[in-house]
Formats: structure tokens, sequence, C-alpha cells
């Protein structure tokens, strides 16, 4: 019997509150922020993308319930980072300024343009 191994962390470049553009599934061209990142299961949560209804029961909260939409989980490979200036999805790539700070740099032109 083959013992089971602890899924891997996957790397990404992207961080939560970066702008992010679906390029691909049922959500493509969707624009959003990441609220999430869940490296395990390698999925993201982003904002206004995937919503799903959700029966909430009443609460002290929410005296009378009802229905809620809530952003699921997608597959972090089904995001790219968005570049307003370039206004299209870039893939990130790290490098130095002057002051030999570490920086995200796009991709997206074929140069190299500081991110934030």
């Amino acid at each position: 019997m083959a013992a089971k191994r602890a899924p891997q962390k996957t790397k990404t470049r992207l961080k939560v509150n970066d702008e992010v553009i679906v390029i691909a599934g049922k959500f493509k061209k969707a624009r959003g922020k990441i609220l999430r990142i869940d490296r395990e299961k390698n999925r993201v949560v982003v904002q206004g993308v995937n919503l799903r209804k959700r029966f909430a029961r009443p609460t002290q909260d929410n005296p009378k319930g009802g229905v809620i939409e809530v952003e699921m989980p997608i597959a972090i490979s089904n995001v790219q980072y968005y570049d307003a200036k370039e206004k299209r999805g870039t893939r990130i790539a790290y490098g130095y300024d002057k002051n030999q700070k570490k920086i995200r740099l796009s991709v997206a032109s074929g140069r190299k343009r500081a991110l934030d």
C-alpha cells in the first residue's frame, strides 16, 4: 500500500488584494480583487467571480435569514495579474530597483515595468 504524500504548497506571485483577470472557464474576462488564496488546494477567491447562492438561517445579526450570494474558489491557474496600464493580463517577474529593493515587474509588453 502506497503512503499518502502531503499536498505541496503552490508557489505563486499573486497576493491578496491584487487585481486579476480570469483567463479561462465560465467567468473568462471577469476582473476582481483576490480575497483569499488557498495554496494547498491551488485555489483563489476573487471578488465578484464564481458567485453561488447560499441559504442563510435566521440569526441575531440577520433575523430574516434568506438567500445570500457568496464567492466560491476557482483554480489559481485560471487567473492572471491584471496590469491596469497595459489593460490586459500579465505574468509577474521579480527584479531590483535603483536602491536594490526587490520589486514586482510586469512582463506584459516585453519591457519590464514596476507594478504597484
